[in-house]
């Protein structure tokens, strides 16, 4: 008969395996931002198509983890801290999804604006919301797995400069507004500055989740980059 340290050491190895699978999705997301924001600025459809292709790993890695969560629970039903980073994982499971979700949004913007004239300008600030997007993924993952609250909480300043050139994507266009073609072209794009600062937003959440799986408290962070309670209605 099984003791009840081998089932302990069991859960264990199976949950850190689950979790490098799980961690590795974030570092496919990361690369697809890059493919997705090189594709979309150059117009390059093959890379367009590679981070489709890419999404389409994703998207099964994320049933196959949603199944093995579901397993592991059932089998061991964890509780206290291993219910909690149970919990945490599947969070992350269904964010990173959503993550390549937004880098297909993007790529698939490459066909769509494919022989219509571009403005530089907008270009250049997407490629600059891709490199500013691409580092919070690999600072939330860092803070992840060195359990670091500090660097988790750098996530919201990391974030604002995203926000706001995403905030002034509107302008860009409105620019443009008296050459139909640019506009056609622009418009797309201000699509792409969405998905990029929703990127954004996502490794945010997987920081918030870090935070969680460290205190065990619930929180969500303001602009500072300071935690409150997500039950406090006055944040």
């Amino acid at each position: 008969m099984t003791n009840a340290p081998d089932i302990n050491l069991h859960f264990h190895q199976e949950l850190d395996a689950l979790e490098q699978v799980v961690l590795g999705v974030a570092d496919r997301a990361e690369q697809m931002v890059e493919m997705a924001v090189e594709a979309v600025t150059t117009g390059n459809l093959e890379l367009s198509k590679q981070v489709i292709d890419l999404d389409d790993e994703i998207d099964r890695t994320y049933f196959t983890v949603h199944n093995d969560w579901v397993h592991l629970m059932a089998r061991f039903q964890p509780l206290g801290s291993d219910l909690r980073r149970m919990s945490v994982l599947l969070q992350l499971n269904n964010t990173f999804e959503r993550m390549g979700d937004q880098c297909v949004n993007i790529a698939k913007i490459t066909k769509f604006n494919a022989g219509l004239p571009r403005v530089e300008r907008i270009v250049e600030q997407i490629q600059e919301m891709g490199d500013l997007v691409r580092p919070m993924i690999r600072a939330a993952i860092e803070a992840y797995l060195r359990q670091d609250l500090d660097e988790a909480r750098l996530l919201p300043a990391m974030d604002q400069p995203v926000d706001r050139l995403n905030a002034n994507m509107y302008k860009e266009i409105v620019a443009v507004g008296g050459e139909p073609q640019q506009l056609e072209w622009a418009t797309k794009m201000l699509m792409a500055s969405r998905a990029l600062e929703r990127v954004g937003d996502q490794a945010v959440d997987f920081a918030e989740q870090t935070v969680y799986l460290i205190t065990g408290e619930r929180a969500e962070f303001n602009e500072a980059g300071l935690d409150g309670s997500a039950d406090d209605d006055s944040s």
